[in-house]
Formats: C-alpha cells, sequence, structure tokens
C-alpha cells in the first residue's frame, strides 16, 4: 500500500506541472483532430538500456557540449522563501523558493561533475519542482533556460534566458522571460492555473539564435545572443490550451510536441510543424504526453512519451520513433517518468529518466541501429 500511494502522489505532481493540466479540457486541437494511439511494431524492436550516470535531483533537457561532455539541467528541490506576489491558485500555489537548481555535467565515462549550483528552483504545494530546464549551446558558449519569478517563490530573478561561464560556474540573465510574458499576453490563457512567470522547459539553437517553448502560456519565441525576444508562434490562437512542450529543428523547420491537458487521454497528444515565419499545422497525431523530441542522423523522429499509458502511470514512459514510411517502433520502454531526450556524438540515445521522483534521476542511455544505405529519410510533408 505505501508504495501505491507513492506513485499515486507522482502521478499527481507530473498532472499538474508544467501546468497547463487543469481539468477543464478545452483543448481546441483535441476537439477538432480525433487521435488514435498508431499501430506500433513488434516488440521485439523494444532496444535495451543501460544507466550512463544516476543519483542526482530532477533532471530536464539535456545537451553535448563541444568538449564531448553531455549537459543535463536539474530543477532542484526549491526552498522556503515565500513571496506577496500574484501565485499560482491552489492546489497547485503558491511556490516556494531557494537556490537548490543546477548544471551538470558527464564525461563520457560517466564521472559528473557541477557546472554551475546555487541557481534559482521552486517547490509548489504539491511538492513538485522547477528551476533549470534546459540546457544549449551556440559554439563554445553554454546557456540555459530558467522558471523563476516572483509567482515562483524567486523574487529576485525571472524567468529567463541565462549566459554561463563554464570555467567558474557564474551566470547573468540574458533574456528576462517574466517581463517579456508580462507584457505580451497570448490570445487564450488558461486562468484557472494561469503561472504569470510562465514555465519555460525547452530550447533550441538555431544559426546563433534561440528559440524557447513555453508550455503554459502556450507559444514559442526567439531569443537573441543580445537579449531581443520576439514571439515566433501563439499556439493559443491556433488551438487553445495544449500544453507544448518540446521543441526539435529538421530541415530548418520546428517541430513541437505538446502534453495536453487532463485526463491526458491516451493517444492526443500532438507533434506540430512549424515554419520559420510561423505558420503551424498538425504533422503527426496519436501521442502520448510528450516531454521529449529528437531527430537522429537519418532524420527519422523520436518521440518522448513521459507516459505511454494514458494519464500518468509510473514504469510507462517510452520513446516512439517515426519512420520514413509513417510506421512507428517503439525504441525503448518502461522508463520512470522520462522528461528530455537527445543524440550522443556516438549516435546513442540520451534521456532523462526519473525526471520527477521517486527515486533519484538518471541518464540512460540506448543504442541506436542505423543503415548505412538509408541516407536522408526524413521528408517535412
Amino acid at each position: 500500500m505505501k508504495k501505491i500511494r507513492i506513485y499515486s502522489g507522482v502521478f499527481l505532481l507530473l498532472s499538474l506541472f508544467i501546468l497547463g493540466s487543469c481539468s477543464k479540457n478545452k483543448d481546441a486541437l483535441n476537439q477538432s483532430v480525433t487521435n488514435q494511439p498508431a499501430t506500433l511494431k513488434s516488440a521485439s524492436i523494444i532496444a535495451p538500456f543501460t544507466v550512463f550516470a544516476s543519483d542526482f535531483s530532477f533532471p530536464r533537457g539535456l545537451t553535448f557540449g563541444p568538449d564531448g561532455y553531455l549537459y543535463v539541467a536539474l530543477a532542484g528541490t526549491g526552498g522556503t522563501d515565500s513571496t506577496s506576489c500574484t501565485q499560482v491558485i491552489p492546489p497547485v500555489g503558491p511556490y516556494k523558493g531557494g537556490n537548490t537548481s543546477k548544471i551538470i555535467k558527464i564525461s563520457p565515462s560517466g564521472i559528473v561533475s557541477t557546472v554551475a549550483d546555487n541557481l534559482p528552483s521552486d517547490i509548489n504545494k504539491l511538492g513538485s519542482t522547477s528551476g533549470v530546464s534546459d540546457v544549449v549551446f551556440i559554439g563554445d558558449q553554454l546557456y540555459a533556460l530558467l522558471v523563476a519569478g516572483c509567482s515562483h517563490g524567486n523574487a529576485n530573478y525571472p524567468s529567463a534566458v541565462l549566459k554561463v561561464n563554464r570555467k567558474n560556474g557564474k551566470w547573468s540573465v540574458v533574456a528576462d522571460l517574466s517581463t517579456y510574458f508580462l507584457n505580451n499576453k497570448v490570445a487564450v490563457p488558461e486562468p484557472d492555473d494561469f503561472e504569470p512567470d510562465g514555465t519555460p522547459y525547452s530550447m533550441v539553437n538555431v544559426k546563433g539564435v534561440l528559440y524557447v517553448i513555453e508550455p503554459n502560456h502556450g507559444e514559442m519565441v526567439k531569443v537573441t545572443k543580445n537579449g531581443k525576444v520576439t514571439r515566433v508562434i501563439d499556439f493559443s490562437a491556433h488551438y487553445g490550451h495544449i500544453v507544448p512542450t518540446v521543441v526539435a529543428v529538421n530541415h530548418g523547420n520546428f517541430f513541437v510536441g505538446n502534453l495536453t491537458v487532463s485526463p491526458f487521454v491516451l493517444g492526443t497528444a500532438n507533434i506540430l510543424k512549424v515554419t520559420p515565419g510561423g505558420e503551424v499545422k498538425i504533422w503527426e497525431t496519436g501521442f502520448s504526453s510528450v516531454l521529449g523530441v529528437a531527430f537522429d542522423k537519418e532524420h527519422r523522429l523520436y518521440v518522448l512519451e513521459t507516459s505511454g499509458g494514458g494519464g500518468f502511470i509510473p514504469l510507462t514512459g517510452r520513446v516512439v520513433r517515426l519512420n520514413k514510411d509513417k510506421s512507428r517502433d517503439i525504441i525503448v520502454d518502461k522508463l520512470f517518468f522520462p522528461t528530455g531526450i537527445t543524440f550522443g556524438p556516438d549516435g546513442a540515445l540520451y534521456i532523462s529518466n526519473t525526471g520527477f521522483g521517486p527515486p533519484t534521476g538518471q541518464i540512460v542511455k540506448v543504442a541506436i541501429q542505423y543503415d548505412k544505405d538509408m541516407g536522408d529519410r526524413q521528408d517535412d510533408n
């Protein structure tokens, strides 16, 4: 019975994380498209995974640096600081903040070291935490995506894009996302779980410009190295409250996955294609609770479902690959609420597993099979 209570608690925390996940399903995307889970190939294709590194708190986004190390954002454990500004309404808010988030790096042999620590982190009334949510390189320079701000219990630090010095761990704010969100409202905000400072979750580099996905408001913004923030697309204006979470780039276009809202019906999450000019369409349907997207060197799309069973069910996290012929393979399953994926220079897939506790988080590694004669297989239709 004790294990059941623990898992039920994790279910509730995750279902309200990123938080766009209110019970009122106003999801225009779900209303306009009837999605069904896609037919998957035989389970014999499921690949084993190995633990690359473990025993750290709440891993989220991850990327390989020019030095060959894997850099990982850790959300941290929040803190005890309170703020008096407008907070998220119960049962999620109010938040309490602290400085327990960090960025780590992992050597090719699996040795873990700290790049930057004492970064803002928060914890809500349900025990779910956020802090640094993603990491990206532009050349040799490391950037981090941060969830913070007064509404997250961190009055002195906004939600932001940060510039991080890898040598001494010092960091500075490049772009104040909290102020941008305050001054640039989306068309269809969700009032029942609105996060004033946002919950930016995913970030990619395209030709020296950073593109950020914000799930709670439902938008993608562009951030230049000098800190200018502009909107690329307001997803809420097209689809309502769908909770877009993650982004990958292929052939110059953006591919965005969404979490959806409760009750998290199996197969109702989608992959949206966004052009550089901000045009959007539904590209693929039939996924569940998407928290990661990545393309391999053959341009096949891998989709990380934090729960593949509908709702949020422990040990049903998985990675599904979309093939050139539109068939789908389950690449790995039985993950515990995974929260991010990336490909390494070795062609293997690296996954932030147990991004929401318990127990402590880990990075797992999956070897991927490639066809040397396959070439560039993934089109953009």
